[in-house]
Order: C-alpha cells, then structure tokens, then sequence
C-alpha cells in the first residue's frame, strides 16, 4: 500500500472509532448504510456491473440524513435545513452520474478490478467497493447527524449564513464544473481531447473541489450547533479527494488514457482553482 493509502485506512478506522463512541445514534446511519450498500451489491451482482455504487453515491446521503431527521427528538430547523440541502446536491448528482453512465458499461476502474480478481470478484467487490463505500459515506454524512443536535443563538448565526453561502459555491461550482464537462464530452470532435475551458481551466478537478466546498458548508451550519464534531466529515472528504480516490486517482489514469493529460497537468492547479495567466510572446 503507498502512504496515502495507509494514511486513508488509518484515518477511517480512527473516524469510525470516533464516531461509534459519539452517540448510539450514530450506529443507525452506519446500519442504514451497510444495509442499503449490501442491497446495492447483490444488484451489481445481478447486472453485473459495480457501477450502480457511483450513482447511488449521492442517495446514500439522502436516505442517511433523512434517516437522521426522521429520529431526531425534537426536530429543528437546522436539522431540516441540512437535509434539504444533501437532498439537492444528492438527486442532482445521481441524476448527472446516470445520465453520463447509460449505455457506457462498467467504470474502468472496477473493469480492472474484475480482471484482477477474475471468479473472486463477486464478494471482493462486496468489500472493496460497496462496504467501504458504506463506511466513508458513514463518515463524511456525519455532520448531518451533529446538525440535529440543537438550535443556533447569537453569532453563531452568522456561522449558518455563512455554511449557507459555501455550500451554495460549493453546488454551484460543482453543477457547472459537470455541465460544462457533459457538453465537452456530447461534441465527438472533442473525442480523446482535454477540457481546458472554462472552470476545468482554473483546475483539473473542479467538481471534486466543489463537493469538497460544499460539505465544508454543511459542516459549518452544523459546527453551529453541535461543535468540532462536525467538521470530520468535510475533513475526512477532503483528503479522500485529493489524495485518494479522487485527484490523485484520476491523474494517474488519466495520464497513460489520454494524449496531452500530462501537460494540462503541468498548466493547471489539481484542485484549488487559481486563475491561469497566459504567457506573454517573447
């Protein structure tokens, strides 16, 4: 395992124990999500394609924080509001990941994976992919359980404005980071191409940095309420992003997959969008 890896394995564990000693009500989101990911893997089984995990990424959060909301005792306005909010950016997310995915077959990286594993691939991918999914969803919807915690006073609403409006950069940016990417990918003389327009010009991954931004927000509204707690889920994404599954991930694949990746890697920021300055002629 490289370090990242271990590092990420580490971290989970460490949140995991976290969060198991935080409160028993922690334990239903973590039931809610082994059972909804066990189902979602014997459908993979069936189709025979792993993924279906990708699309219901972002349902897991909805059923999750629902789930949480629905058990709170009493139910506040805080509390609703986060559910709202993962409502939103969750259906948008399924409903782009389904649409992008109809008719493509299996993701590249679990087609590998069964090659590798070959006749073994039917329970690896039950722990591979679909529990630790369930874990890391565990622990990065955290905050919406920390949410139904209480209600706001004083400056600490300020702190709720302030969660509202990161989390709207945060969807925004995400949003038109994958429209502008749908559209670059429906033009076949885009075929093979690199998208450097547009937001995928201030950064390689505009859409991880905008999920990354918007969970920050959701941990703010609920940091408002429930304190430090709530933080680990938009730090534990975070890093999950950028060295991980995500940044990381895609750089490497995308460097032997597709001519001139490597040189937008030199021209563009991984993940923080910073403004490129073109280069003036001599």
């Amino acid at each position: 395992m490289k370090r990242d890896e271990i590092i990420f394995s580490a971290a989970l564990v460490i949140a995991c124990v976290v969060l198991t000693f935080s409160g028993l009500a922690f334990g239903v989101g973590l039931v809610v999500a082994v059972v909804a990911f066990s189902l979602l893997w014997l459908l993979s089984l069936a189709l025979r394609d792993a993924s279906v995990v990708d699309v219901f990424w972002g349902l897991g959060f909805v059923l999750v924080g629902w789930t949480y909301y629905a058990a709170a005792e009493p139910r506040t306005a805080i509390g609703l509001l986060v559910c709202v909010l993962v409502t939103v950016w969750g259906f948008r997310l399924a409903a782009h990941i389904g649409l992008r995915n109809a008719g493509t077959g299996e993701d590249f990286r679990y087609q590998r994976w069964r090659q590798q594993s070959g006749r073994s691939f039917w329970w690896v991918s039950f722990f591979k992919i679909f529990m630790l999914q369930a874990l890391v969803l565990w622990v990065v919807s955290s905050p919406l359980l920390v949410a139904q915690s209480g209600v706001p006073e004083g400056w600490r609403n300020v702190v709720v404005a302030v969660g509202l409006l990161t989390w709207l950069v945060g969807f925004g940016f995400e949003a038109v980071a994958d429209w502008q990417l749908m559209r670059f990918r429906a033009d076949p003389a885009n075929r093979g191409q690199v998208l450097d327009r547009g937001l995928w010009r201030l950064s390689r991954h505009p859409n991880y940095f905008g999920e990354a931004v918007l969970w920050w927000g959701i941990g703010l509204i609920a940091w408002s309420v429930g304190g430090a707690l709530a933080l680990l889920g938009p730090l534990f994404l975070t890093f999950t992003l950028l060295r991980v599954s995500g940044v990381a991930l895609l750089d490497r694949e995308l460097v032997d997959r597709r001519p001139g990746y490597d040189a937008y890697i030199k021209s563009t920021p991984a993940f923080f969008p910073v403004r490129v300055r073109k280069k003036r002629a001599p």
